[in-house]
């Protein structure tokens, strides 16, 4: 594994490839592996999002049933 400027240990085969993909795309290294986390976070980030409404969906009567309890019980403290 050769080292690289990033401090990345990366087998030359690898490294070749991804020079390769980036000069393919007209960008720089540095610029490919930059797009590469973008589109990585902007996926990880998709399905969380998608997780997050699934799981309200599920649990949407949880919610609602919650809600409807803090409405009823308001006038019911004494003083």
């Amino acid at each position: 594994m050769a080292k690289t400027q990033l401090g990345a240990r990366v087998d030359e085969d690898v490294a070749e490839l991804a020079k390769k993909r980036a000069a393919d795309l007209g960008l720089s290294i540095g610029d490919y592996l930059a797009r590469l986390v973008q589109d990585d976070t902007s996926g990880l980030r998709a399905r969380a999002v998608d997780a997050a409404a699934r799981f309200l969906a599920e649990h949407q009567t949880v919610f609602d049933e919650a809600e409807q309890a803090q409405r009823t019980t308001r006038g019911a403290h004494a003083a």
